[in-house]
This record gives structure tokens, C-alpha cells and sequence, in this order.
């Protein structure tokens, strides 16, 4: 009995600090100097590297400031020639989109780090699905590759600004999770990580991304930047409504910082071999360019960063509380 009260005497220890913790309550824009109430965007674009049309549409958004970040896939064919432009343009917030599958049914790569059989289909190829990943890989691998394909970035003269994974593979287990965000925390890049709320559980959910529990406690104890709150920009059956989905989404946004991500590429015969969705990817570089998008993002009430800027403000508090 005397075991049993020491015990909850600690729990309720516990449950009292934290609620006594003057940033639980608030969002990841507010912990990070934002004003009170700010929506704060990243808007992000991924597979950069994919191939030469992914380079040219994400580098003409970066130049022209449409869009405040972007990552590379290294194990890519085209991410060495992203490399040589992203080294004149040190500016840009550039991240690692770490790649642990090859899902296209012509188009594939293989992965960095030497090996690592688990992350290898019988074609010699990284895996199509998620799930072949998480029942082949183990997480000693999955750990292994990540780590080569940043050292394969440093040793182009990259600062990655940040860390994150390709279709969520490596939120896929619990394991793999762990290992990337150790990884994350070591090389002090920050990750990808979302401020798990019931709120935002329910919501990814029922949109069909499930996200174990044990992945979720994981990410809690995560000692890095997180955002608030996630999404990819929206399907549309034609550029006219993909457009508006955009706008809509952008309205809902609550407080916190909110990363939405997209996949430009301009449109070539090898984009249109590669993906029956090529149509999605070329209005996602037509639609930051467009002036209505561009005038409507700044005629909302809303405020934007990079991972860059993230972390400058991260360092600084924590500099401050020391």
C-alpha cells in the first residue's frame, strides 16, 4: 500500500508540472516568438532532385520567393545536379527528403549506403511500398542508409536545414521513428515532427494515415522544433478547382506553424512516363506562380518561415534560458 501511494504521489507530481509548464498550452509559434494567434505557413516542396523538371520548377519558386522551402531526394539520379544550384544559392532553407523507397514502376534508384539487403528489392532497387520497407528493413539499416545519405549531402558542401521522409516511411514503426529522430537530434538538423494532438490524431486517421501510438509517444519526447500542424496540398480534378482546394485550405488553418507541401515539376515526356498523377505535379508549379495565389497568400493574415529561421529562433531561446 505505502508503494502503490509513493507511487501515485509521483504520477500526480508529474501531471502538475506539466500543467504548470508555461508552453504546454501553447502552440510551436508562440514557444518560438511568434505573436499570440499567428498562422505562421511553410510552404515546401518535396522530391526535388526526382529529376531534371523537379530541379527546374522547385529552383524557379525558390528564386522567385513563391515558396519558402524545399528537400532533396539523395539517393535521385538528379540530385547531384541540384546540388551544383544550391551551392550559389546557400540562402535557400534546402532539407533531405531521406528516401527509403523507390514506388515508381519505371523509374527507380537504389540506395546510398552499401549493405543494407533489408532496404533492397529482388531487382536490386530500394522497396515500391512503405510496407515492404517495415517488413524487410531493420532498423539498424534504416539508421545506416539515413546517416549515408546525409554524409552524401555534407560531402557535397550541403548544410541540410532540415530532416524529413519520403510516402512516411520512417514513421512507419516505432523503431524506424526512433532511429531517425536520434539521427535528427545528433547532427542537431531539426526533423519533421507534428504536435501530436488528439485533435490532429483523429483528423490524419480518418483521412486513412495511422499513426501508432508508440510512434506518437516517441515523438514526444523529441527535444527538437516541431510544427503544429501538416498537410500536402489538395487533389483537383481541374487546375480551377486544385486552386480553390488550395485557397480553402489555407482559410481553415488554426494558429501554429502549418507546413503544406507539394511536388512541382515541369511537365516533359519523362514526367508523364513516371506518374499518371504528372498533371497534379505541373499545376503545383503553375499555381505559385499564378498572381491570384500570389496575391491572395498576401492578402491573408498570415506570417512565413522556413526550417532555417525555425531553428535560428530554437537556439536563441534556449541560448536565452541557459
Amino acid at each position: 500500500m505505502k508503494r502503490l501511494l509513493v507511487i501515485l504521489s509521483i504520477v500526480l507530481i508529474m501531471t502538475a508540472c506539466k500543467e504548470n509548464d508555461p508552453d504546454i498550452h501553447k502552440t510551436w509559434a508562440e514557444r518560438l516568438g511568434f505573436p499570440r494567434g499567428s498562422r505562421v505557413l511553410i510552404l515546401h516542396a518535396d522530391d526535388v532532385g526526382m529529376n531534371h523538371e523537379a530541379n527546374t520548377a522547385a529552383q524557379s519558386l525558390l528564386e522567385n520567393e513563391r515558396i519558402q522551402s524545399a528537400a532533396a531526394m539523395v539517393p535521385c539520379p538528379a540530385f547531384e545536379e541540384f546540388t551544383n544550384w544550391i551551392l550559389n544559392n546557400p540562402e535557400v532553407d534546402l532539407g533531405l527528403h531521406l528516401t527509403l523507397t523507390s514506388e515508381w514502376s519505371t523509374y527507380r534508384w537504389s540506395t546510398v549506403a552499401d549493405s543494407v539487403p533489408g532496404l533492397l528489392d529482388e531487382d536490386g532497387f530500394m522497396w515500391h511500398e512503405v510496407a515492404d520497407v517495415v517488413q524487410h528493413a531493420s532498423a539498424d539499416e534504416v539508421e545506416k542508409e539515413i546517416r549515408a545519405q546525409i554524409e552524401n549531402a555534407v560531402s557535397y558542401g550541403i548544410q541540410p536545414g532540415h530532416l524529413d521522409t519520403h510516402m512516411g516511411t520512417l514513421y512507419g514503426r516505432a523503431e524506424f521513428a526512433e532511429r531517425f529522430l536520434k539521427v535528427a537530434e545528433e547532427y542537431d538538423i531539426p526533423a519533421l515532427v507534428i504536435e501530436f494532438t488528439s485533435e490532429i490524431l483523429d483528423r490524419l486517421r480518418s483521412d486513412g494515415i495511422n499513426i501508432p501510438d508508440d510512434v506518437v509517444d516517441i515523438t514526444a519526447e523529441y527535444s527538437l522544433p516541431k510544427v503544429d500542424d501538416f498537410y500536402a496540398v489538395p487533389y483537383g480534378a481541374t487546375y480551377k478547382e486544385k486552386k480553390q482546394n488550395f485557397i480553402d485550405l489555407v482559410q481553415s488553418l488554426k494558429p501554429g506553424i502549418t507546413e503544406i507541401i507539394f511536388h512541382p515539376n515541369h511537365d516533359s515526356s519523362l514526367l508523364r512516363q513516371i506518374t499518371v498523377h504528372w498533371q497534379q505535379r505541373i499545376w503545383e508549379t503553375d499555381m505559385f506562380h499564378d498572381t491570384e495565389i500570389i496575391q491572395f497568400l498576401a492578402n491573408e493574415d498570415i506570417l512565413f518561415t522556413d526550417w532555417k529561421d525555425i531553428m535560428a529562433r530554437f537556439r536563441s531561446i534556449n541560448r536565452t534560458d541557459q
